[in-house]
């Protein structure tokens, strides 16, 4: 089992509150990633769970019972860091090994369970290995296989991708979606990285200045963002927004519409625009569009498509898939 509730929990530092006290249930098995901007309050979070900071307020349950003021090492969770903080002294063998001989625990045990995880991560072949002698994934493999060995109830992924390149972050993604589904363990993920959020979730826990802005599925929030805040920091390249006039139309003090969203014309259209710049990505093209009265307009179209800077353009928004907000903010269903 694996639960985690948090009630009420929040955390200053000297007299600045950077957590204001929030509720949030992490159901036993679920893949949570927390993501939102540098300062949001994400890390912290993550480590009031794990007992590496103490609330300032607030409980927080561990299969329901209070593990607030329980030391990190009675919680049964296991945290993988961004830097993957191994010995360098040490093989992966006994980088892996580490915590069960703290534990105690007999020598055939040790040997299974670190066999056993480095067969899971494809280590197998690097276990009398050092860790200078590894590559960037290799290394986090064996920070996660440390923490797989422990059998916790939970494992907490504090940024554990962005010292990697970003051909092995793809990698990385789908290992520790893979791991998640083989192993069936609540995992909760720290990112500033909506893409690892998107791809990786089985709920999105979107958090501002230490707030909960929204929870929900990938795409429950790619489809319903609650507010502007998460329209705009859901989806990549992120959501247009514009106001004025425009939006008045709809009855709406800002619209939103995403960049593929938008249907590309080279002679009729809703909005009139010219083509400032082409990012050309393969698969996709992004085009970077002045339109007179709204401005600039990010609009997603086919790899193929072209258009010379300064072209004339057309737009027309699906209004199928328009986004109405409020002037705080919120969306207007």
């Amino acid at each position: 089992m694996g639960s985690i509730a948090l009630e009420s929990v929040s955390k200053e530092f000297g007299g600045i509150t950077v957590i204001p006290g929030l509720d949030l249930a992490i159901s036993d098995g679920e893949f949570v990633v927390f993501v939102g901007p540098s300062g949001c309050g994400k890390s912290t979070l993550l480590r009031l769970i794990a007992g590496l900071e103490d609330t300032s307020g607030g409980r927080i349950l561990i299969d329901g019972a209070d593990m607030t003021r329980t030391p990190p090492s009675q919680r049964q969770l296991s945290m993988v860091f961004q830097s993957y903080a191994l010995y360098p002294h040490m093989s992966v063998y006994g980088n892996i090994a580490f915590p069960l001989r703290m534990a105690g625990r007999d020598k055939a045990s040790i040997d299974r369970k670190v066999r056993d995880a480095a067969a899971t991560l494809n280590l197998t072949d690097y276990l009398e290995r050092k860790p200078r002698q590894l590559s960037g994934g290799q290394r986090q493999r064996v920070a996660i296989g440390r923490a797989i060995v422990r059998e916790p109830k939970a494992f907490l992924f504090d940024e554990p991708l962005s010292n990697l390149d970003a051909a092995l972050r793809v990698n990385m993604r789908l290992e520790i979606s893979e791991l998640h589904q083989s192993l069936k363990t609540t995992m909760i993920y720290v990112t500033h990285d909506q893409v690892e959020a998107m791809t990786m979730a089985d709920k999105i826990v979107v958090l501002n200045k230490g707030n909960i802005e929204q929870v929900g599925s990938p795409l429950d929030l790619y489809r319903a963002p609650a507010n502007r805040f998460v329209a705009g920091f859901i989806g990549s390249p992120r959501m247009n927004f514009i106001d004025g006039a425009e939006a008045q139309k709809h009855g709406a003090a800002a619209i939103g519409v995403r960049p593929e969203h938008l249907h590309l014309s080279p002679t009729e259209g809703s909005w009139r625009g010219k083509v400032d710049l082409s990012e050309h990505l393969g698969s996709d093209t992004f085009l970077h569009i002045d339109v007179s009265g709204i401005g600039r307009i990010t609009a997603r179209t086919t790899g193929e498509f072209s258009a010379e800077r300064g072209a004339p353009i057309f737009l027309t928004p699906d209004q199928t898939k328009l986004h109405r907000f409020d002037v705080t903010g919120k969306a207007i269903p």
